[in-house]
């Protein structure tokens, strides 16, 4: 019997087209300074508050009981919410008249549990996302308040998986950290609008990247937006490594693993601005009772569990 969870998979995909903010620029390393790089993780900041604030707003504990959640999951939550409200207030006291500001989102949410799943995929995607960031930063103070918010979130994420959606609270040994674009193209599909005045941030989105019948060590049938996959490869990115895969008759056999970001790129050796063709996809897989990983399907839309 296939077991499922709150979030048994989920593909994070967008056209390039439908990005329309924040608004982007090519990306390019010698563009990427400090003010860029907490412009950036403050966009996600922003994003991570409002999504809090807003589920908060719209449902109450006795909400949050019935749907099955633990008791103390709102409470939690609330405190969650206070951090990353923290987390604005720090990034843009930094950046003073630099900082961009507050966009306007929609988040698919439709109950407690179906929030509390998209939780722990914005926790997950933005401790890759300051893991990412890192390289970039040249101020030892800044980089230390990365690495306190990035701790932090990371402390969220857990929190989130097991306790509340009682998934596994962790990947593996290492988080994954992803590339500043990779990131923009998942956060971006939450976002409906922002001030003209932002910068510009130095990143591209990338067309949307579909699994299905997903399982781990198992084909899975891949399909991109607008790109055939056929010949090109699927970079697997866990921890600290990536595995290249080759799509051949429009399935690519997926790692072992419970937690997988995945893009397509041209390249069978790097998987970068350059080369990414598609994605980027987000593969997570619930343990059985026996501690193996299950089977999951999804698509190319947010697939959260109401």
């Amino acid at each position: 019997m296939k077991s499922t969870s709150l979030i048994a998979f989920t593909t994070f995909a967008c056209a390039a087209s439908a990005l329309v903010i924040p608004q982007a620029r090519d990306a390019s390393s010698s563009s990427i300074d400090d003010t860029v790089v907490l412009n950036y993780a403050l966009t996600l900041e922003y994003l991570e508050s409002a999504f809090y604030s807003g589920a908060l707003n719209n449902f109450t504990e006795d909400d949050f009981i019935n749907d099955g959640l633990p008791q103390w999951a709102r409470g939690r939550f609330e405190q969650i919410a206070a951090h990353e409200q923290a987390h604005v207030q720090l990034l843009s006291s930094a950046l003073g008249a630099n900082a961009t500001q507050a966009c306007n989102y929609s988040f698919p949410y439709t109950s407690p549990s179906s929030f509390a799943a998209l939780s722990q995929l914005l926790e997950g995607v933005g401790v890759s996302a300051y893991a990412g960031a890192a390289q970039y930063v040249t101020n030892k103070d800044y980089l230390t308040t990365a690495a306190v918010i990035l701790s932090t979130e990371a402390r969220h994420a857990a929190w989130v998986a097991g306790p509340v959606n009682k998934e596994n609270p962790w990947s593996g040994p290492f988080d994954t950290a992803l590339g500043l674009s990779t990131v923009y193209t998942l956060a971006s599909q939450f976002i409906t609008s922002c001030p003209s005045s932002n910068p510009s941030l130095p990143v591209k989105a990338f067309p949307a990247l579909t699994f299905a019948n997903a399982s781990p060590g198992e084909a899975a049938d891949v399909t991109a937006d607008g790109v055939s996959t056929e010949g090109q490869y699927i970079a697997f990115f866990s921890g600290l490594s990536t595995t290249f895969v080759q799509v051949q008759n429009g399935q690519v056999i997926v790692p072992n693993a419970t937690s997988l970001y995945a893009v397509l790129t041209s390249s069978n050796a790097t998987a970068d601005d350059s080369t990414i063709t598609a994605g980027v996809a987000v593969l997570q897989f619930p343990f059985n009772s026996n501690g193996s990983s299950s089977t999951s399907t999804g698509d190319s839309s947010m697939n959260v569990k109401a």
